[in-house]
């Protein structure tokens, strides 16, 4: 073995070491501190007790336009607190960074996770909250079903959510195929991005018609989350999001899981009860899917994304292509065509040329831009108004 080796072994066995003194610091459950507390006025106090760190901050998803992303909190005796706010009503995500080393509040069970990203969630009352808060209405149900792909050779998992009273009622639904980012899996949108309950609550007070959910793992090489994987695929995977760009996917969504549910599930199989959204590199999927398949949608939702689709094996650009593509889909005539992006979301300039793009050949579509990042508060929001504009 060389030297290289060793060097690496050596960093992370000093790096375990150096974490293990940090665990001591901060408090262990149970403990009476309360954290986090959400004030009257949505202002929310956090608390750590933490008594031989040097420095704690605590991290969140709040509008930096509004506070700092990280926040310095004050040593009270044992005790780091800071006071945050007033917050917009939103569910936020958040944790704290003990010595430069991120971790969760071990005052809070509400953590939701992306991929590897494992954060604590916060709730701030009020009208958007409501959107995503589990109310008393009528709740649909969530399956969890593992499905043949012959397209990629695997067994593979993904949710279903059916409206209230499906299994009591005869009646065929409309579909939405919900899309995953890079590095997510088919749990994320029900996770951090509480899917199953913005249509719950949609449903329940009119807004958004009752409709079958598909929650896919947009990864085809993987067939799972991380806890669902055979033992023998953990930490064997690739890092990155360069298989979820390879066009398999899109191969397999249109091949196999269309065809599953239209099997197995009461829908009404045409391109006008059907739709498909997904934010990042779900949105780039959604961008493939209906560029190649131009009458199988009506409505289509491209969230925080604007990068062109490829077409050549070589994985270049065919510009040619892609307009050809997009006539075709505009002689079909999506009843909605809908971009979102963040005017703070780092892929911004991309959502530009896409719009220069559609707007030179004259292709129909509708721009949602929102103060906002490359973020979960993003593509909740997003998700609560496009699933309005379907299947009216």
């Amino acid at each position: 073995m060389n030297k290289a080796f060793f060097s690496i072994q050596r960093l992370i066995i000093l790096g375990i070491f150096a974490v293990i003194p940090l665990l001591t610091h901060a408090q262990r459950r149970p403990s009476n501190i309360i954290s986090p507390e959400v004030l009257s006025d949505n202002s929310v106090i956090f608390r750590l007790k933490a008594p031989n760190a040097h420095a704690v901050e605590v991290s969140g998803t709040w509008p930096s336009s509004l506070f700092k992303n990280n926040i310095p909190m004050i040593k009270k005796d044992s005790v780091y607190e800071v006071q945050v706010g007033p917050l917009p009503s939103d569910m936020y995500e958040y944790e704290f960074i003990i010595d430069g080393i991120p971790t969760l509040d071990p005052n809070s069970s509400m953590v939701t996770r992306d991929g590897a990203w494992i954060q604590n969630r916060l709730m701030i009352p009020g009208t958007q909250a409501d959107t995503y808060d589990e109310k008393n209405v009528p709740h649909g149900d969530l399956k969890a079903l593992w499905y043949n792909s012959p397209s990629l050779g695997a067994e593979r998992r993904m949710f279903v959510y059916t409206p209230p009273n499906y299994d009591k009622s005869k009646k065929n639904y409309p579909v939405l195929y919900l899309l995953h980012g890079g590095g997510g899996d088919e749990e994320v949108w029900l996770s951090r991005g509480r899917a199953n309950y913005i249509i719950d609550n949609l449903i329940a007070s009119g807004k958004a018609e009752p409709m079958i959910v598909v929650i896919t793992n947009g990864n085809p090489l993987t067939p799972a989350a991380p806890l669902d994987r055979p033992a023998s695929m953990q930490n064997k995977l690739p890092v990155g999001i360069n298989s979820m760009a390879s066009g398999k996917f899109e191969e397999s969504l249109v091949k196999d899981v269309i065809p599953y549910i239209e099997k197995n599930y009461r829908v009404i199989a045409d391109a006008d009860h059907r739709a498909i959204t997904g934010f990042s590199m779900g949105g780039y999927q959604t961008q493939n899917i209906t560029n190649s398949n131009p009458t199988k949608f009506k409505y289509i939702g491209v969230m925080s994304m604007g990068l062109f689709s490829t077409f050549r094996n070589d994985g270049g650009y065919n510009k040619e292509e892609h307009i050809k593509q997009l006539k075709e889909l505009q002689k079909n005539n999506p009843k909605v065509y809908w971009v979102a992006m963040g005017k703070q979301d780092f892929l911004y300039d991309s959502a530009i040329k896409l719009k220069a793009l559609y707007d030179g050949i004259g292709f129909k579509y509708t721009y949602r831009e929102n103060e906002g990042r490359h973020d979960w508060n993003a593509w909740r929001l997003y998700l609560s108004e496009f699933s309005q504009m379907l299947f009216k």
